[in-house]
C-alpha cells in the first residue's frame, strides 16, 4: 500500500479505526482483553535472528515461474536469507484487470495457484526445497478483497460490501479491479480461516504476510490466527503498523515512520537525531517483544514511489546498513542484491536484470552479523540501543549507537549527510578490541578514538 492508495482509502480506514477504538474500550473494560503492551504472542524460535526476503515471482526470472525461481534458492541460502515471503501466488482475476497480467492482489481463487507460475505440484516442490535448505516460506494473503470474477461473488454475494443501491463496491475507488469483502459476515470469517489453514496444513507453508491487514476488523485476526497456529507455529506479518496488531495475531508490523524518515534524511529535509524520537515512540507504544520490519524498499515503494536509488541516491548503502543494526527485522526485496535501480512494472511483465549480483557480499556480511550477534536478535531478546556521544556532537549529520547482549556488542557510526565528518568518541563505557565487519581489520576502541567518515559513510564494529 503506497501513500496515494492510502489517501484514497482514508474513509474506510477511519471507519475501521472507530470500530477498533470501540472494541478496545469494551474489551479493556470487561477485562477479557489486554491491548498494546500485553502481547500474548510467542514467536517461532526460527524468527529470532531472521532476515526476511520478498520474492516477486512474476519478475524474478524470464519465465516467471516457481521452477525457475527454484534455481536461485542455493544462492539465497548462501547469502544467509531465512524467511522467503512470496508475493501472492493465487490466480489473478480477469474481469476489470489492470494491465496485461493484472494485479497480484486481485485474487480469483484463495485455494488455487496462479497458472502463470506453474502448478500446485510445482509450488509444493518449491516449499519442500526451501525447507530442505533450512529456510522458511510465507505467502502473501489478500483477505480484504477479491477479484470481480472470484466465485464467491456469485456464491456468496452477501459476503461483500454493498452501497446504498445494493451494488458491490471496491475497497478504495482506485482499486477498480477489486471487490470489497464484509467481515460482519460469520460465514466469510469461517471460509477465510479455513483457507488459511489449508495452506499451512496441506501445503506446509510457514505463515502469511497479510495485505492491508488493518482494513479488516482486528477481531477477525484474533479469531483466525490462533486457529491457524493450532496446526503449527506460524509467522505472521501485518501490512499495518498499529500496536494492537501485536496483541494476539501478528509477530511483525511495518515501520513506515522510520522508512519515511530515512527518505527525508536522504533528501536533506530531516536530521538523523529525529530517529531517537521515533524509536522512543516505538518503545512507548509497542509490546517489548513486537517485531518491527525495517526496509528501504518493497514491491509497492519500488513500483509506485521509485527505486531506493531514485529516493536515496548515494545514501542507499548507509540506510541499508542501518536497517540491519536497528532493533527490528530487516527486509530485502527482489533485486536489491544486484543494486536494481529500476521501477518494476506492477501489472505487466518486467524481468529483473540481475547482472553479477554485485551486492551479495555486502548483504551476506550484514546477514552474518545479524545471525551471529545476540545484540541483534529480534524482539526483546536483542540488546537495547544506547546512543554513543561524539565530539563535536554533529546531531544534524552523525548518528552513533551501541547494542550489547550477554557480552556480544556492536558499535555503529553513521554519517547521514552529504558532507565528510570527523569526530571523537566520548564516554568510558565502550572499549576493547573490535573488528570492522566490512574490512575485517582490528580496531582498538576507547574514549577519544577519532572517526572520519565520507559523505553517507558508516563504520560498524563488532566486539571480539
Amino acid at each position: 500500500m503506497n501513500l496515494t492508495t492510502f489517501i484514497h482509502q482514508l474513509p474506510k480506514i477511519l471507519a475501521v479505526i472507530v470500530v477498533i477504538g470501540a472494541a478496545i474500550l469494551i474489551w479493556s473494560c470487561s477485562g477479557n482483553r489486554k491491548v498494546s503492551g500485553k502481547s500474548v504472542i510467542i514467536h517461532p524460535e526460527w524468527t529470532r535472528n531472521a532476515v526476511i526476503y520478498e520474492v516477486n515471482v512474476r519478475q524474478y526470472t524470464p519465465e516467471g515461474t516457481f521452477k525457475a525461481f527454484e534455481q536461485h534458492l542455493p544462492r539465497l541460502k548462501k547469502m544467509g536469507v531465512d524467511i522467503l515471503w512470496l508475493m501472492p501466488i493465487n490466480p489473478i482475476g480477469i474481469k476489470n484487470r489492470k494491465g496485461s497480467l493484472g494485479s497480484y492482489y486481485s485474487v480469483k481463487d484463495y485455494l488455487g495457484i496462479n497458472p502463470e507460475y506453474g502448478t500446485l505440484a510445482d509450488f509444493q516442490s518449491l516449499v519442500k526445497k526451501i525447507h530442505a535448505l533450512g529456510m522458511h516460506v510465507i505467502i502473501d494473503w489478500v483477505a480484504n478483497h477479491t477479484s470481480w470474477d472470484n466465485n464467491l461473488i456469485t456464491e456468496h454475494p452477501e459476503w461483500y460490501t454493498h452501497d446504498s443501491t445494493g451494488k458491490i463496491i471496491a475497497p478504495v475507488p482506485d482499486w477498480t479491479d477489486a471487490a470489497d469483502l464484509n467481515y460482519d459476515q460469520k460465514g466469510l470469517r469461517e471460509y477465510m480461516t479455513n483457507a488459511m489453514i489449508y495452506w499451512v496444513k496441506d501445503i506446509d507453508i510457514d505463515g502469511f504476510r497479510c495485505d492491508v491487514a488493518g482494513m479488516l476488523p482486528i477481531s477477525f485476526w484474533d479469531e483466525a490466527v490462533p486457529k491457524v497456529k493450532e496446526v503449527k507455529p506460524v509467522f505472521m506479518l501485518a501490512e499495518w503498523e498499529t500496536p494492537e496488531m501485536h496483541d494476539t495475531a501478528f509477530d511483525m508490523t511495518y515501520s513506515w515512520d522510520i522508512y519515511q524518515l530515512m527518505n527525508a534524511i536522504a533528501k536533506g529535509l530531516k536530521t538523523p537525531d529525529k530517529l531517537d524520537t521515533l524509536l522512543e515512540k516505538e518503545k512507548a507504544k509497542y509490546p517489548p517483544d513486537a517485531y518491527r520490519m525495517r526496509f528501504i524498499t518493497n514491491h509497492d515503494e519500488n513500483s509506485w514511489n521509485g527505486s531506493e536509488y531514485e529516493r536515496m541516491h548515494e545514501a542507499v548503502p548507509a540506510f541499508t546498513v542501518l536497517t540491519f543494526c536497528l532493533p527490528g527485522m530487516p527486509l530485502i526485496y527482489t533485486g536489491q542484491e544486484s543494486a536494481m535501480d529500476h521501477r518494476l512494472r506492477f501489472f505487466d511483465k518486467d524481468t529483473v536484470h540481475w547482472g553479477d549480483f554485485k551486492l551479495e557480499k555486502f548483504y551476506s556480511t550484514l546477514i552474518q552479523l545479524k545471525k551471529g550477534n545476540k545484540a541483534l536478535r529480534n524482539g526483546d531478546e536483542g540488546g537495547r540501543l544506547e546512543r554513543v556521544p561524539v565530539d563535536p556532537p554533529e546531531p544534524g549529520k552523525v548518528y552513533s549507537f551501541a547494542r550489547e547482549k550477554e557480552g556480544q556488542e556492536i558499535l555503529c557510526f553513521f554519517n547521514l549527510s552529504a558532507d565528510p565528518v570527523s569526530f571523537k568518541m566520548k564516554g568510558q563505557n565502550i572499549q576493547g578490541s573490535f573488528v570492522n565487519i566490512f574490512e575485517g581489520t582490528r580496531v582498538d576502541v576507547k574514549a577519544g578514538m577519532l572517526v572520519s567518515l565520507k559523505p553517507w559513510g558508516y563504520l560498524v564494529l563488532e566486539k571480539k
